[in-house]
């Protein structure tokens, strides 16, 4: 191994230290996290940063969460819902859908700005993952794949979407911030039949959900 990988290695051990003294214990996750090398989802330019507990730009206004905010959301959605079919809102980077294929999930993903699902794609098929991508609105889901198991928004909403509440399978479950422009709860949606329950977490910051059952309404 040459000495640059080891370093990476290393870095990447120290991610998950931290995110253990940050009180994530889930071995399952904590092992995806040693497993995926977080620094392929970075530009060469910042590939230093690329172990450190921050978010960063990955270009065309969008960003990749911090380690702590994707393992959080990965840790309440295995919890809850160990395996099965997961619909994952906003691709992005692609880190959080590689964490969830490691995981052992079917992964769906949907991405509305098409450099980042390219570039996503693209990726997924270099490291040998089985992940489906998609190019398209994600706040109205995916109805074509449905029912999933699990769903998972990575931006923030003022609510939870009506399509993607359909979409969760009998006894599924929705990871999804929520909140205003400046900060979302982390909200976790249970569905049991056709009544769904909720649980509130801690406050997060996300880029906002953008799509026809996003924020106003908007369309990309």
């Amino acid at each position: 191994m040459k000495k640059s990988e080891q370093l990476l290695e290393h870095r990447r051990r120290e991610m998950v230290e931290t995110l253990q003294r940050y009180g994530i214990d889930n071995r399952r996750v904590l092992d995806a996290f040693l497993e995926v090398p977080r620094h392929l989802f970075f530009d060469a330019a910042v590939l230093e940063l690329a172990y450190n507990d921050g978010a960063y730009p990955i270009g065309c206004g969008q960003t990749i969460s911090q380690p702590y905010t994707v393992a959080c959301m990965t840790t309440l959605l295995v919890e809850r819902c160990s395996s099965g079919k997961v619909l994952e809102i906003g691709t992005g980077s692609g880190y959080q859908a590689a964490i969830l294929d490691v995981l052992g999930y079917s992964v769906f993903t949907v991405e509305r700005v098409v450099e980042l699902y390219a570039r996503a794609e693209a990726l997924f098929k270099e490291l040998g993952q089985h992940i489906t991508c998609r190019f398209g609105d994600g706040s109205v889901g995916w109805a074509g794949e449905a029912p999933f198991d699990g769903i998972m928004i990575t931006a923030g909403a003022p609510k939870e979407p009506e399509p993607l509440l359909d979409q969760l399978a009998p006894h599924g479950t929705m990871v999804i911030p929520i909140g205003d422009s400046c900060s979302q709860q982390m909200t976790v949606i249970s569905r049991y039949e056709n009544d769904f329950r909720k649980e509130v977490f801690q406050q997060f910051s996300f880029v906002p959900l953008v799509g026809k059952e996003g924020w106003h309404g908007t369309v990309f």
